[in-house]
């Protein structure tokens, strides 16, 4: 498998200076406010709120302030009515636990657990819990703030190189194919390519994750402007990319099949196995000119990349009409297995078409459209605030065209 993530040295370094310098800071703030000696809840919970992203720093901060204030009720609860003893300690983990997952906690689950146990054995149990608890918010609050201060990185470059290298990956097997029919191609052959095409589907996993990264860094991001547009781009690419990758397995596993009904013979006669390798050089062509398009920001030369993508298409089209008139006459001389040289035109039909750029562009407005409807679902008030605003900004722009009439 390719190595498809990016990672940079400098970005681990970054993060571990980001998390240490906010457990420090949360901890002198804990104890120069807090009573207790070592406060160590503090830069505990900043340690890991300061996530990889301000989204996550976000969520994951709620959700631990949420999972350590319903352990420290449970441990209250509990204090009052029974002791410490190894069926309350039992009965205490089983609650909260239970309780945990009640109140969605998500990973923090345990986290109940532990700040339960951790209350349930002091004496003065309710001065600690509330100890415990302005230990977890100032960590909160410190990793939040520190984040705030400190962006953490945008990972839209690193998923744009995963997803260009995984089409570069696709392109070169196109190319590889498409040499392979210059001569005879054996079944063993033709099996490892089938093999390689199939492997494309564990890059295209790895990819997806380093997406879903990037997606993340972008929510809530201040640095960050038309977050919405970069997630789908790349989303939306990466689908097309996907179905692209489906398609290559299947145009393997075609010519796979062809190669075991042919074993002393070329697949195709001399004319057509040039013309197909031919038509799948340009093919990755497309492929890769469709993979910097949607990597490309617009100021960097986007409309560079598409004039490239759209010759490459064109190109790509006539060719296949070209193989598809000397595929027809083959077949009239030698009908045998035909039904396998329909399925390999009808594979290129379907990638040329998901790399067409009029369906790219129905595509994205489809899904910006979504976007904004459920946005606007969970947010009406802001929706109205936001037709509001249009509304003044135009009476305003009218007004100054009139001349204030």
């Amino acid at each position: 498998m390719i190595n498809l993530v990016r990672r940079t040295t400098e970005s681990v370094r970054v993060q571990t200076l980001r998390s240490t310098g906010a457990a420090v800071i949360a901890y002198v703030v804990a104890t120069s406010t807090l009573s207790q000696p070592a406060p160590l809840t503090a830069p505990l919970t900043a340690l890991l709120v300061v996530q990889v992203t301000l989204y996550a720093t976000l969520t994951t901060g709620i959700r631990r302030v949420n999972a350590v204030v319903v352990g420290v009720l449970i441990a209250s609860g509990f204090s009052s009515l029974v002791g410490l003893s190894w069926w309350s300690l039992g009965l205490t983990i089983f609650t909260s636990l239970i309780i945990g997952r009640l109140v969605r906690v998500n990973e923090f689950v345990p986290e109940v657990a532990i700040s339960a146990m951790l209350v349930l054995g002091v004496a003065q149990v309710a001065d600690t819990a509330w100890e415990r608890v302005f230990e977890t918010l100032i960590g909160a609050g410190v990793g939040l703030l520190f984040n705030l201060l400190f962006a953490p990185p945008v990972w839209v470059e690193t998923a744009g190189a995963s997803i260009d290298g995984l089409a570069r990956e696709m392109g070169q097997m196109f190319r590889d194919l498409g040499g392979d029919l210059g001569g005879r191609v054996t079944v063993e052959q033709a099996a490892e390519r089938l093999h390689r095409a199939r492997r494309i589907d564990h890059d295209i996993v790895a990819v997806d994750a380093s997406l879903r990264q990037a997606e993340e860094s972008i929510r809530l991001n201040p640095r960050v402007r038309q977050g919405l547009l970069y997630r789908v781009v790349l989303r939306t690419g990466l689908d097309t990319l996907e179905i692209c990758a489906v398609v290559l397995r299947v145009l393997a596993r075609t010519l796979t099949d062809l190669a075991k009904d042919r074993v002393d013979e070329p697949l195709f006669p001399a004319e057509v196995a040039a013309g197909l390798t031919e038509l799948f050089g340009q093919m990755a062509e497309a492929v890769e000119s469709f993979s910097t398009l949607i990597t490309t920001p617009v100021a960097a030369g986007a409309e560079d990349a598409e004039s490239r993508l759209a010759d490459a298409l064109t190109v790509s089209r006539t060719t296949r009409d070209r193989v598809a008139d000397m595929l027809l006459a083959a077949v009239q001389q030698h009908p045998r297995k035909w039904q396998l040289h329909g399925a390999l035109l009808a594979e290129v039909d379907r990638i040329l078409d998901e790399l067409d750029i009029e369906k790219r562009t129905e595509r994205l407005g489809k899904e910006l459209d979504r976007h904004s409807g459920e946005l606007h679902a969970r947010h009406p008030r802001l929706l109205a605030l936001r037709r509001r605003l249009d509304l003044t900004k135009g009476v305003n722009r009218a007004k100054a065209e009139t001349g204030g009439r």
